[in-house]
């Protein structure tokens, strides 16, 4: 009789492969593009000298709570991601790890990344870290087996650390912090609906539903991606707009994503693999090029 893929048994790991699925739980790729964008939104903000205990408390306490978010998503989508060759020796599907194990130390990751903040931010960058894990576990994860759009709603606690770095430096939700959720929104779409194209039939099998399934989804998927392509190269000027840039991050940010349209044009006139793994790598570029013009114009003022 075949097992389902949630009746793994759980093997003794060595002491070297725990500490790597312990890494792995908390989707470190994903968490350091967080905590970059929490940085960003700080140094952006900010209108005086930095505070590093502030500003690396930000970062700790942002690695830590998104990574514990990640470990809960992890617990959330064993079953599914047992289903998917691309998922399938993660810590838990593979039996490597078992669920409680996961769970307490998801929930004290959560639970001591939001004492760093509470410690060296405020209220409101606290708050936000804890919304984010509540909407990225409690709503975003669930939503990917009932609507092809999870992609929009999840798009908002991707975009919540931004906000919550911007805070850390200024304690209010101010015109800079909303415009760095912004740019976070919109450059989430593009990237995953990119990944969510070139692995179709990986999400299908795995019972995830997204937006390419179908004429109909492509035509969705395609517009989104277009559009929200436009729009970034708007909210990327927004903070110099709003007079907390200067002239170097204008021009490079309007440099920035205006390339950034072109993979997205060549997607969206012809959907194929390789255009979205151009449009996926332009998305990982966009990142680092944002955070090099931050700090560029933070040393220039």
């Amino acid at each position: 009789m075949r097992s389902s893929p949630s009746a793994v048994a759980v093997a003794p790991a060595p002491a070297v492969t725990l500490l790597s699925d312990y890494k792995e739980l908390l989707k470190p790729g994903i968490t350091a593009f967080v905590v970059v964008m929490a940085a960003s939104g700080y140094l952006l903000a900010a209108t005086g000298p930095i505070d590093w205990l502030t500003l690396l408390g930000l970062m700790a306490g942002t690695a830590l709570t998104g990574g514990g978010a990640a470990a809960l998503n992890h617990v959330a989508e064993r079953r599914h991601d047992a289903r998917m060759a691309r998922t399938a020796d993660r810590p838990l599907p593979s039996g490597r790890m078992g669920v409680a194990q996961a769970v307490v130390y998801a929930v004290g990751c959560v639970a001591f990344g939001a004492l760093a903040l509470a410690a060296t931010t405020n209220a409101i960058t606290t708050g936000l870290a804890l919304a984010t894990v509540v909407l990225y576990v409690a709503v975003y994860t669930p939503l990917k087996r009932r609507t092809v759009h999870n992609t929009l709603v999840g798009a908002v606690p991707g975009a919540l650390p931004a906000l919550g770095g911007a805070a850390a430096a200024t304690g209010a939700l101010d015109a800079v912090g909303w415009a760095l959720f912004a740019i976070l929104f919109l450059w989430q779409l593009p990237h995953f609906y990119a990944l969510a194209w070139m692995l179709r039939a990986d999400y299908a099998q795995a019972g995830f539903r997204m937006l390419p399934t179908g004429e109909r989804g492509v035509r969705q998927l395609t517009a989104i991606v277009l559009v929200s392509a436009l729009l970034l190269l708007v909210a990327g000027i927004l903070p110099a707009v709003v007079g907390q840039a200067g002239l170097v991050y204008l021009v490079g940010m309007a440099a920035v994503g205006t390339v950034f349209t072109i993979p997205a044009f060549s997607f969206v006139s012809e959907p194929t693999d390789e255009r979205a793994r151009r449009l996926l790598l332009a998305s990982i570029v966009y990142v680092p090029a944002f955070f090099v013009l931050v700090v560029a114009d933070f040393l220039l003022r």
